[in-house]
């Protein structure tokens, strides 16, 4: 075979030239379809081929980057972080780990999980091992070994690793040394205390702020039996020294004649005929100031108070009355009070409870005409209900759901902290009761109070 015998191999570009017939090469009509197409193909596998490069490029960019951001979150960890196999073998160590053993990731790849640890927890540590291999979450406290000696105690946390088809690969460890997490735990604890002397510190103080809202009223009720009082012990005094004048004179061996015109004179007869309703008033007087100071005992919010069978009706004439004399309110304050009807609880919380939303009705209806406050209780199954409506404006829609927060008050600055609805709805809750409001076609408002009902207690 000569050397114009040979085969001849076409290139992409030779092929075309013969389909343009720029080359003088004898093909059947057969042969140069049958060109057309394999060259056709060609271009089309071609095309194929640069689609899957470039989609190839740019999936290996994608896998880059988010080996990359992987990568870097590990690496950022405080945390150690550790991976092994099912035999225990190291993977992955993270910079952390590295850090705390002094190894490079060269030295620790490869090697025994169970080596890294101090000989003393190592028999523990092949336990948690086990434990992650048995898709067990394990915790337990141990210490590395490092250059320095063993590391501090440490929470190590170990969970099983499974790879892409779901099946047991081996274990992950994650720890941290366990003074960070006490000292973690302290900040938490102290912040817990503070947290907790701050709410008893301003329950104090509104409990203070409310007493001092109802000194007016409270120093109004005592002052008028006080004074009564006062006023007969004088008269009685003066009715003594006439009384004594008399008998000395009378013992004085004074004639019938002196001791009748002394008599007279002294107004004995009438003197004896005041004493008993005198005495009987004293005696009044001394009473009011006594249920006046046993209702002063019984504002306490002490949790270690005994809960028993509340009067509402003593409990709610008290707290209006007392609201009202320390608002020196215009507005007309009516009840309807169902007789017999005892709540379980305290009397003084209760109490506190019914001063702070009479309190509040009166504010909302001070700056209408007519205003009026309406308070009423009934019975309702096991439930004690106290409902107190005023006709003032009503609460806005915007702030309906923020009126049981703490500090959130519609008052004007100095008139009012914002706590005591929020104590009011703690107080009824502990008590295992409610407290709602709504407001009313005609306008203003009614706060309903329901609280678990008592039997009257036995004489």
């Amino acid at each position: 075979m000569t050397k114009s015998d040979a085969p001849r191999f076409l290139k992409r570009g030779d092929l075309i030239a013969l389909v343009a017939g720029k080359e003088e090469i004898s093909l059947s009509a057969g042969d140069e379809s049958m060109w057309v197409e394999v060259i056709q193909k060609m271009d089309e596998v071609y095309s194929d081929l640069i689609g899957y490069e470039t989609d190839l490029e740019k999936k290996n960019a994608q896998l880059e980057e988010a080996q990359n951001f992987i990568s870097s979150v590990i690496a950022s960890v405080s945390d150690v972080l550790l991976v092994c196999d099912e035999k225990g073998a190291i993977l992955q160590v993270n910079p952390a780990f590295q850090s705390l053993t002094g190894k490079s990731e060269q030295e620790l790849l490869g090697r025994p999980l169970c080596d890294q640890f101090v000989f003393e927890d190592r028999d523990q540590a092949s336990v948690i091992i086990g434990s992650g291999l048995a898709r067990e979450v394990a915790s337990v406290e141990l210490r590395f070994q490092t250059a320095n000696g063993p590391s501090d105690l440490m929470a190590i946390n170990c969970s099983a690793l499974f790879n892409s088809e779901g099946r047991r690969a081996g274990a992950v460890f994650t720890g941290r040394p366990i003074g960070e997490l006490r000292r973690a735990y302290e900040a938490l604890h102290r912040a817990h205390v503070d947290l907790q002397q701050a709410q008893s510190r301003l329950i104090e103080q509104e409990k203070m702020a409310s007493l001092g809202r109802l000194v007016a009223g409270v120093a109004h009720e005592l002052n008028n039996p006080i004074s009564f009082v006062y006023g007969n012990i004088h008269t009685l005094d003066r009715y003594r020294r006439a009384i004594t004048a008399y008998l000395d004179a009378i013992h004085s061996g004074a004639s019938t004649d002196e001791r009748d015109a002394l008599r007279r004179r002294n107004r004995i007869d009438p003197i004896l005929a005041d004493l008993e309703p005198l005495i009987e008033g004293t005696l009044e007087g001394a009473v009011r100031i006594s249920e006046i100071v046993k209702n002063l005992r019984r504002l306490s919010f002490s949790a270690k108070a005994p809960r028993e069978a509340v009067d509402l009706t003593k409990v709610v004439q008290t707290a209006a009355q007392w609201a009202s004399r320390s608002k020196k309110a215009k507005a007309k304050l009516e009840t309807k009070l169902e007789p017999q009807l005892f709540a379980l609880g305290q009397s003084g919380q209760i109490h506190s409870v019914l001063v702070n939303l009479i309190d509040n009705a009166l504010d909302a209806v001070r700056n209408i005409d007519h205003p009026r406050v309406f308070i009423e209780t009934r019975g309702e199954g096991d439930c004690a209900v106290v409902e107190v409506t005023d006709n003032g404006r009503g609460i806005q829609e915007s702030i309906r759901s923020r009126i049981f927060e703490p500090f959130f008050t519609t008052k004007e600055a100095g008139e009012g902290t914002g706590l005591g609805l929020w104590i009011s709805y703690s107080i009824v809750h502990e008590h295992g009761g409610t407290i709602d409001f709504k407001d009313l076609p005609q306008g203003g408002t009614c706060f309903m109070l329901r609280l678990p009902r008592a039997l009257a207690p036995r004489e």
